[in-house]
């Protein structure tokens, strides 16, 4: 990799900006490492403004803003303490310059002056792959929150730490499990190429993190680049621009477990409930549920009961209304954390539940325009939806 030269710089910018800007760069570096380089941002200013970037070879964040540039230049400072220093200055223009090998920062009457981080090993920011296509930011945002719910953190397992995208040229499914939960979101983007297919696993922490910085002011499309380069090695590159942000990160050298069988193409009962309610009871009744292990859902024509219960602290239970239909009456056990999760992404006023047997996977699902009717067999075809939240149940006694 190149090195980057030390160099000096001299600028002024709008406080806001460069605060917002430190933060959202900053958010990713390791607070400690081996090597402090990589807990720096690179401040480099030029004809174009001023660039905010920081690496530490997994991923890479970048943010232009405009400043009004004395002295074009590049230099590197902590980004813990860079962040904490801009989130605190008055709302005044901050004056940024070199003096005797320490970045001086004015701001109205507050001056700051932090060492600067050498930059001959800070490594080489890694470029853009092609653009493999376009999306929607309010959908990327959505769909990307919607499924990195169900993914895993422990980094033993790390197949299960990223979230699946699958690309057949203008469909997308994304999909991320931890074994206890699974969510699948479908969607359609533009494609630079209609014949594209690809498998990718994405560190769903990084894609999350993307999602949620999304705010409501960007109004173009979300740049998806996907691809390989040496900088890189074999396992790839995933990145993301919009508007006057790029991230990129490695992916995961990792098998993505089928999850297609997995998934229920019919129920033998299935239930409507309000998500508002059923969020509300669940958080009065868990408060009861020993060790967070289960809340018990009881369902029977026109209702469903929440219980827990505590050998030291006693009884909990709520009766909420639903439309239940199904041959018999089903007691079922959920996690009330992941059972939290799954209603916190359904998109809608109602979930749809979807059962077979208390100890096999349910589904949730937002309502649909039309549900299914019972077939012949005495079961319901799974509907159709773009997104799926599969939920295992917990084992009752006995």
């Amino acid at each position: 990799m190149e090195s980057q030269e030390s160099t000096t710089a001299s600028f002024r910018v709008a406080k806001d900006d460069l605060a917002e800007a430190v933060s959202w760069v900053a958010r990713s570096l390791p607070t400690k490492g081996t090597q402090p380089v990589l807990t720096a941002v690179l401040l480099t200013a030029d004809d174009q403004g001023l660039e905010i970037a920081g690496f530490d070879y997994e991923t890479s964040n970048r943010m232009r803003i405009s400043a009004e540039i004395n002295e074009n230049g590049s230099l590197a400072v902590s980004g813990r303490l860079l962040k904490n220093i801009t989130s605190v200055l008055p709302n005044k223009p901050v004056d940024v310059q070199v003096e005797s090998g320490s970045l001086v920062i004015a701001c109205g009457a507050s001056r700051f002056e932090i060492p600067l981080i050498p930059t001959d090993d800070y490594p080489q920011l890694p470029k853009l792959p092609e653009l493999t296509g376009r999306i929607d930011p309010a959908l990327f945002s959505s769909a990307v929150t919607q499924v990195a719910a169900a993914a895993g953190r422990d980094d033993a397992l790390p197949m299960l730490t990223g979230v699946c995208m699958e690309i057949k040229g203008k469909e997308v499914t994304l999909a991320a499990t931890d074994r206890f939960r699974l969510a699948l979101r479908k969607f359609e983007w533009e494609c630079s190429d209609e014949s594209t297919t690809a498998r990718l696993l994405i560190p769903a922490k990084t894609l999350l993190e993307n999602a949620k910085s999304l705010d409501s002011s960007i109004n173009d499309p979300v740049d998806v680049h996907i691809g390989a380069g040496e900088e890189v090695g074999k396992d790839g590159l995933f990145g993301v621009h919009t508007e006057d942000r790029e991230t990129t990160t490695r992916m995961l050298d990792a098998e993505f477990p089928n999850i297609n069988p997995l998934l229920p193409k019919s129920h033998t009962s299935m239930a409507i409930i309000n998500i508002a309610s059923l969020q509300e009871a669940l958080r009065r009744v868990s408060l009861l549920a020993e060790n967070g292990a289960q809340i018990r859902m009881e369902f029977s024509e026109g209702q469903v009961i929440l219980a827990a219960s505590s050998s030291k602290e006693g009884h909990a239970e709520e009766t909420l209304p639903c439309v239940y239909s199904g041959n018999e009456d089903l007691l079922i056990a959920f996690n009330p954390g992941y059972l939290k999760d799954g209603l916190g992404v359904i998109r809608g006023d109602n979930v749809v539940f979807g059962f077979n047997e208390p100890s096999r996977p349910a589904i949730l699902i937002p309502e649909p325009e039309q549900m299914p009717e019972q077939n012949n067999e005495g079961v319901f075809d799974s509907p159709q939806t773009d997104f799926t939240y599969l939920l295992m149940p917990v084992r009752l006694p006995g």
